[in-house]
């Protein structure tokens, strides 16, 4: 038997343990499978056996025994990454577009942990089960940018309790359509899963988390802005949730009501349509206090689609 534990992120808040262990073992048990895990007494919540209905808080610490057999195959594969800083404790990594942070359903590979197994072989943390390896935060799949994984279970603790305190520093670039209200501004509002589609988010669901954006115009561009997004919270999915709530989508999320093509001049004259894969977001600024070597920050430099954008819509 092997022991994993998991704790509770905000999006699962209120879930029945056992749809809730599903969800986070993403595919790598069936529902009856964790049902009989329950039954059998094998599932923990904060040390205390639970039934399947019971209801999980955010943070509570899922412990459960699983037979060896049944624990997903994650490969080790030799994938390239952008490394903007290593030590023995702790990698940052620059993620690109289209990479999902950690094996799930159809995804077991092609993702950042199988890169991070092969590069770092055993040095990873193990809070959070073997699909996570290393994993203390998560940036969406078409999200670019800065993101930090552990080497060690000490400088995982130690780093999920900057971001749980929200005193680590996140920064990101983002393109949005139409013209900002303001060069500055805040968007403050609870997010919680929507009632309408339980795999989005919504602004202002008065089940939902305080969540708390700040944004400053970078540059305005034809038809769309270049705005910096502060995080003072980090909810699933808050940045793009709560522009669309103001009515500025960011350009390509056509999950929450952004264009998924655009068209950009090349020339005086000249101009070509592009097809989006995903929002324009990037991670640009990762900063938090070092478990040994006090405060770091790390800048990400913006992709070459996103800098091909900014130059197209600037063009008049």
């Amino acid at each position: 038997m092997r022991e994993y534990l998991f704790t509770v992120p905000e999006e699962l808040e209120d879930e029945r343990v056992d749809k809730a262990l599903t969800l986070l073992l993403e595919g790598g048990c069936s529902r009856s499978y964790i049902a009989r895990m329950i039954k059998d007494g094998l599932v923990y919540v904060d040390g205390a056996p639970v039934k399947g209905s019971f209801r999980v808080k955010e943070d509570a610490q899922i412990r459960f025994e699983m037979p060896d057999q049944e624990a997903p195959d994650i490969p080790a594969e030799n994938i390239p990454l952008d490394i903007l800083y290593e030590d023995e404790d702790i990698i940052v990594v620059n993620k690109p577009k289209g990479m999902v942070v950690h094996p799930g359903a159809g995804h077991y590979t092609g993702t950042l942990v199988n890169a991070l197994l092969y590069h770092c072989g055993d040095s990873l943390s193990g809070i959070n089960g073997v699909l996570r390896p290393g994993i203390v935060h998560r940036i969406d799949r078409d999200t670019t940018g800065s993101l930090v994984v552990c080497k060690n279970d000490a400088a995982h603790r130690y780093l999920a309790q900057q971001l749980k305190d929200h005193a680590a520093q996140r920064i990101y670039y983002a393109i949005c359509q139409g013209a900002l209200p303001d060069s500055e501004g805040m968007v403050s509002t609870r997010i919680g899963r929507s009632p309408q589609d339980r795999k989005k988010m919504a602004a202002g669901v008065p089940y939902g988390k305080a969540a708390v954006t700040h944004y400053r115009s970078l540059e305005p561009l034809r038809g769309h802005t270049y705005v910096e997004c502060r995080l003072e919270t980090g909810r699933t999915h808050q940045i793009r949730v709560h522009l669309s709530s103001i009515g500025h989508p960011l350009l390509g999320d056509t999950v929450y009501g952004g264009a998924g093509s655009v068209q950009i001049r090349t020339g005086p004259n000249a101009s070509r349509t592009v097809s989006l894969e995903g929002q324009c977001l990037h991670a640009m600024t990762l900063g938090f206090v070092h478990p040994s070597k006090g405060w770091m920050r790390f800048d990400a430099p913006l992709p070459e689609y996103f800098r091909e954008l900014l130059e197209g819509l600037r063009i008049q």
